[in-house]
Parts: C-alpha cells; sequence; structure tokens
C-alpha cells in the first residue's frame, strides 16, 4: 500500500528558510566575496584569491586579539559557573522569597548592553563614579583608561555582574527538576552536604550546566559592546578583544578584504566550539538516557 505523501508542511516553514536566507546566508555570501578579493574603490574588484586569508594567519595581531579572547572567556567561565550554582544551591526554594530572588536575578538580563558598558563606565570614573571615587578615596590607584590590570578587572566584573544570574537561574532551574526522594533517600543515609551536591544534585543539573557553559562561552568569546563603551579596546590594545579588533579593520582602517577573511574564520571558530559543545551535550545525554 503506497501512502500518500503531505508535501504542505513545507510551506509552513518556507517563511523561516527566506528569513534566515535574508538575514545570515545572503549577508555571508557577501562576505565571502570580499574575503577572496581586492577593491581600490569604483565598484571594482579583482581577485585576491586566499592571499588574506594567509595574511590573517601570518598577523601578529589576530593572535593576540584571540589569545585576550580566550584568555577573557575561560576566566569568565571559571567565575561565573562556579558562582551562578553556589547561588542557585543558596536560593530559597518555594515561596514569596523565592519568587522575589528570581525577580532580582532576572534584572541584569533585561539592561541592553550597550547601557550595562555606560553604567560601568560612569561608576568606574574616579571623578563621578561611585566605585572609582571609593576606591580613589581609600588610596587605591585605580583608572580604568590607563591601567592595564583595573581595564581588566573592570571588564571581568562588568561581565560577572550581568551574566551570572543567568548561569544562576538554569542551575537553579536543575534544582528544581531533582524529586524529593533523592534527598529523603539522602538523608537516610546521613549522606553529608558535599556528597549530595556531588553525587544528587551536580549530576542532575550536568544537562543544564553545559547549556548555561554553550551559552556563556560563546556570548563571552563574541563579546563586543559592553568593553568598546567602557574601555574602548584599551588602554593601548589590552581589551582589544576579536569583535573589537575586527570592526576597527573593517570599519576603521576599511581594510575589507582582510576584514572579511577575519570574520569568516571568526565565525568558523565559533562554529566548530559549538559542534564541540553539541557534541558533548549529546553524549551526555546518551549516558544519562541508559
Amino acid at each position: 500500500m503506497n501512502k500518500t505523501v503531505n508535501q504542505k508542511a513545507w510551506f509552513l516553514v518556507l517563511p523561516v528558510l527566506l528569513l534566515v536566507a535574508f538575514s545570515a546566508v545572503i549577508p555571508l555570501m557577501t562576505v565571502v566575496n570580499y574575503s577572496v578579493q581586492d577593491t581600490f574603490g569604483n565598484n571594482q574588484f579583482f581577485w585576491a584569491g586566499l592571499d588574506w586569508f594567509r595574511e590573517m594567519i601570518e598577523s601578529e595581531r589576530m593572535w593576540n586579539a584571540l589569545g585576550r579572547q580566550i584568555a577573557f572567556s575561560v576566566i569568565i567561565l571559571a567565575i561565573e559557573i562556579p558562582l551562578g550554582i553556589f547561588v542557585a544551591l543558596n536560593m530559597p526554594k518555594k515561596g514569596f522569597w523565592a519568587s522575589l530572588c528570581l525577580v532580582l536575578m532576572s534584572l541584569p538580563l533585561l539592561i541592553p548592553w550597550n547601557v550595562v558598558g555606560t553604567i560601568w563606565q560612569i561608576f568606574g570614573r574616579v571623578d563621578i563614579g561611585l566605585l572609582g571615587y571609593t576606591l580613589s578615596a581609600l588610596g587605591i590607584d585605580y583608572n580604568y583608561t590607563q591601567d592595564f590590570y583595573a581595564a581588566w578587572i573592570t571588564v571581568i566584573v562588568m561581565d560577572v555582574w550581568h551574566w551570572t544570574s543567568l548561569v544562576a537561574l538554569l542551575a537553579y532551574a536543575g534544582l528544581q527538576s531533582i524529586p524529593d526522594a533523592y534527598y529523603q533517600a539522602a538523608k537516610i543515609d546521613q549522606a553529608s552536604r558535599w556528597k549530595v551536591f556531588r553525587y544528587i544534585e551536580l549530576p542532575k543539573m550536568m544537562g543544564v550546566l553545559m547549556i548555561a557553559i554553550l551559552l556563556r562561552f560563546m556570548d563571552s568569546f563574541m563579546i563586543y559592546t559592553e568593553p568598546f563603551v567602557v574601555t574602548g579596546g584599551g588602554p593601548g590594545n589590552s581589551t582589544t578583544f576579536l569583535s573589537i579588533d575586527l570592526v576597527k579593520m573593517a570599519l576603521g582602517q576599511f581594510d575589507l578584504g582582510p576584514a572579511a577573511a577575519f570574520s569568516i574564520m571568526y565565525y568558523l571558530v565559533i562554529l566548530l566550539i559549538s559542534y564541540v559543545f553539541y557534541t558533548v551535550m549529546t553524549n551526555l545525554d546518551k549516558r544519562d538516557g541508559h
């Protein structure tokens, strides 16, 4: 008996496909076009092949920006993941205070990125900022526009303030999904608080924690607005991450060919890391399923 295949479902996803093509594929093809050509204006292009890619691979500037980017992402994950878990473990489980904590934890996530940068730019100023003025009054030499360490600490603390609540909320959702029977069994066995966390809570949170790590790593790896507003990539190039360096190359110097090759390599790195995280998460789900 032959089954009739209904192809009408394709019409339902057609608007999505057109939207993705317009917002992602077409701009990507434009970048690819610029990455293999050179132009001297007047809409005249000359074939360059892979020259721009070779130039970027051999560029010390790109590798320095990549090193700063990786260092920033690793530091962010090392702080935000444990801190988010700690906050989630100490949040109320139910009642009014639980609802209040959830609302307060959600507030930083609602603030636009450029506003976050502006808040911390003013907050850290020595003349009018509460943080900068207080540290200066205590005799601490703090100036994020001139000091390398102050700039890095400011950007890191700003990101931790902005995004730790995301990790905490995801971890809290994982904790809420644990049945009470697990805790009752641990209580009967007189398990310590560490063992409850190690053998009950952490394994049950592992799925949402992998999502949190993926989201935070990808977002920190593509960060642009907040450090650009606060430090502008300075002092010097100390906080010039990959995205800031790319924008400077494309818009500041108008080197469209190298910038296009740079952006494609940037995209491939993010795609590769996303695939690695997806593979790990898939294997984790399969292991938990067994």
